[in-house]
């Protein structure tokens, strides 16, 4: 590869790349879940809409845009929140391909939980259930935001 000027990418061992290296692992292991609920929301949109504004006139764009994405924006938000809960948990993917490091480039919350309460020496259960209370508060953060939107939306 060095003749076309592309040289060797260490994806894990690297700092610079490790953090994206772990990100792409998480979002390919998140698509078939997320398919299949944005799947099912598809499902549940009636081809009667679709059938209606073809005889309306509507191409396949403006019927993306008028009948499936405002359709689909409810199930769209809970799999949002359930990836971002999801992935404010991720340790398995994380610990196999780096272990947080290198130089703690991939460390989230939920590393340096486990690593308090499982890692290496003495554990320490104390800051290991206070950093997982901490990622408990976001995600009832980020749930309670998801409600609002909802009541809102159901209001408007």
């Amino acid at each position: 590869m060095q003749t076309f000027g592309i040289g060797q990418i260490n994806w894990l061992t690297s700092p610079d790349t490790s953090l994206i290296a772990v990100i792409i692992a998480n979002i390919w292991l998140g698509i078939p879940f997320n398919l299949v609920i944005l799947y099912s929301g598809l499902q549940n949109i009636s081809a009667d809409l679709y059938e209606a504004a073809s005889l309306d006139g509507a191409g396949p764009w403006r019927q993306f845009w008028s009948i499936t994405f405002p359709l689909l924006r409810p199930v769209s938000a809970i799999t949002l929140l359930l990836g971002l809960v999801y992935t404010l948990k991720v340790v398995d993917i994380i610990w196999i391909m780096t272990s947080g490091g290198p130089a703690n480039s991939t460390t989230t919350l939920a590393i340096w939980s486990y690593r308090e309460a499982f890692g290496t020496g003495q554990p320490d259960l104390s800051p290991a259930a206070a950093v997982g209370n901490i990622l408990i508060v976001i995600a009832l953060i980020f749930g309670f935001v998801y409600l609002r939107m909802q009541r809102r939306q159901e209001n408007s």
